[in-house]
């Protein structure tokens, strides 16, 4: 089984709001989830991304692969590097 930590939708319609989900890569979008380990709400002005470093860092670790976006945004909050560096 491969592993993915991308986002799920979850808001309404014009108001997005997703959560940042490790889940099988050939599941659903909104699939079977195997953990949450974070959220992301691209529209507030404030704290947008919120994710729990920890848990990231232990599926990076353990051969999840981000996608594009959550590789950006973990780029972004500074996480991507921490992972880089740990190797």
């Amino acid at each position: 089984m491969s592993v993915k930590i991308r986002l799920q939708r979850v808001g309404t319609k014009k108001k997005p709001f997703y959560r940042v989900a490790a889940m099988d890569s050939k599941k659903k979008r909104d699939g079977d989830v195997i953990e949450y380990v974070g959220r992301y709400q691209p529209i507030v002005s404030d704290k947008q991304f919120v994710v729990d470093e920890e848990k990231v860092l232990k599926w990076l670790n353990n051969g999840a692969q981000p996608t594009d976006t959550i590789k950006s945004l973990l780029k972004r909050e500074g996480i991507w590097q921490k992972y880089k560096n740990g190797k």
